[in-house]
């Protein structure tokens, strides 16, 4: 069992975290908790009945939050012509080709989100193990791979956020920062949550959501009534 630190264990002791609460509860036990210095994020996990090893219950994607994730978040889209100019404007932070690619081979990696146009893969792909095990390879399924570059850089901007299952079917994922507040933070939460929801695959069997909990990066967490779901989430 992990060692947690004395406000750790002050903030967990002074909430009952056995029970169940709602959204707006769990959201309140959060942030009353919280005890970090910085802005922390507000992070949610899920516990889904899939099983990742089966292809069709493989759940990644991506949801634009409400209110965004509270990150800056610096973009790289490979593209040529009109479609780098478009992807500038959108404001992407780097736009280019070849060049960029040599100057990712060289070791530079000052980007946190890549995107390109489908006719740019054969190039990105030369890159493909630098980029791979950082998962900034672009995805078609994230919506990354794209000749729509300025709508996917601006959801990006906007606080876009990818996900996919782990290997235990659990889901994590930061949807804000502990100063957002609690209207939207719900926002952001209810969002996340319904996004999964559409995503169910036909063949998971049994309870889908299996358990959701709250927490900031430093604070403890707080379990979600699945029960509570059908108040919030369409």
């Amino acid at each position: 069992m992990p060692k947690h630190g004395k406000n750790f264990n002050k903030a967990a002791n002074e909430l009952d975290r056995s029970k169940l609460y709602s959204i707006e509860d769990g959201i309140k036990n959060v942030l009353q908790a919280k005890f970090a210095k910085f802005d922390e994020t507000f992070d949610i996990a899920m516990k889904l009945g899939v099983d990742p090893r089966h292809a069709d219950q493989m759940i990644r994607s991506s949801v634009v939050l409400p209110y965004g994730n509270g990150k800056v978040t610096r973009v790289l889209v490979f593209a040529k012509g009109a479609k780098e100019i478009e992807a500038r404007d959108a404001g992407a932070d780097y736009v280019g080709s070849d060049e960029l690619v040599e100057k990712i081979q060289g070791g530079w990696l000052e980007f946190d989100k890549t995107v390109a146009t489908p006719d740019m893969m054969g190039t990105v792909g030369k890159i493909g193990r630098i980029l791979g095990p950082r998962n900034l390879m672009p995805n078609a399924k994230l919506g990354t791979v794209t000749f729509d570059v300025a709508n996917i850089v601006k959801e990006i901007k906007s606080g876009k956020v990818d996900f996919r299952v782990d290997k235990a079917g659990i889901i994590h994922a930061g949807v804000g920062k502990v100063s957002f507040g609690e209207e939207k933070l719900l926002k952001n939460v209810v969002a996340f949550i319904e996004k999964i929801v559409l995503l169910k695959p036909s063949t998971s069997k049994g309870h889908y959501i299996r358990s959701i909990t709250l927490s900031s990066t430093m604070g403890p967490g707080f379990k979600i009534d699945p029960l509570d779901l059908k108040n919030q989430v369409k």
